[in-house]
């Protein structure tokens, strides 16, 4: 991961930001930037259905932080099976989101890098494609397509033009077809102490 992490550091301006690993102490500063950057309706995106009551994916969530080591920036990648292949066996794929910059740090290069970063680490960690639902003029750069996915189906409403797919490994999804679930880890939660 560091060696990803320092060349994405080169690329963009590391002095206005860095990327790093998602820590436990993340997560008030994470979710009140999705609240910010996404509104209130966020959670109740079919993206959510796939990552609610999970954890992403091993070493596949990523923050900037600014110079003071505040979150500025966020990514996260889910495990899901892509639909079937044409044996019928499930096609293991990450579901990247929500993708999220604080309002007041966009246009810096911020959800560039995070992008950047998230996809090479990824394919170093031998996963075999992403999919994700977002524009698509802004996602094309990355090498994401709505070609890829079109055989795919998200649980619940979606629109099809903005759901897109890069393949980390040719041919990854060829022949993939059918909806896509959740396969993650499950979050689990700390044993409730009962007084006594």
């Amino acid at each position: 991961m560091a060696a990803v992490l320092d060349s994405v550091r080169a690329f963009f301006a590391p002095s206005t930001f860095t990327i790093d690993l998602e820590n436990a102490g993340d997560v008030v500063a994470r979710e009140n930037l999705l609240d910010r950057a996404m509104g209130a309706g966020r959670t109740k995106k079919s993206s959510e259905k796939l990552r609610r009551g999970r954890v992403p994916a091993e070493g596949l969530a990523l923050v900037a932080r600014d110079r003071s080591g505040h979150v500025i920036g966020t990514v996260r990648l889910w495990n899901i099976e892509a639909g079937v292949d044409r044996e019928t066996h499930p096609v293991d794929a990450l579901l990247l989101g929500p993708l999220a910059v604080d309002p007041a740090h966009e246009g810096k290069g911020i959800g560039s890098a995070l992008m950047r970063a998230a996809i090479m680490e990824a394919k170093k960690l031998g996963h075999g494609a992403i999919l994700l639902v977002g524009d698509a003029s802004y996602y094309e750069r990355f090498g994401f397509f709505a070609e890829k996915a079109r055989h795919l189906v998200m649980p619940g409403p979606f629109e099809r033009r903005r759901f897109l797919a890069l393949e980390l490994k040719d041919g990854w999804l060829e022949g993939a077809v059918g909806l896509l679930v959740a396969s993650g880890r499950q979050l689990t939660r700390p044993p409730v102490r009962r007084a006594a």
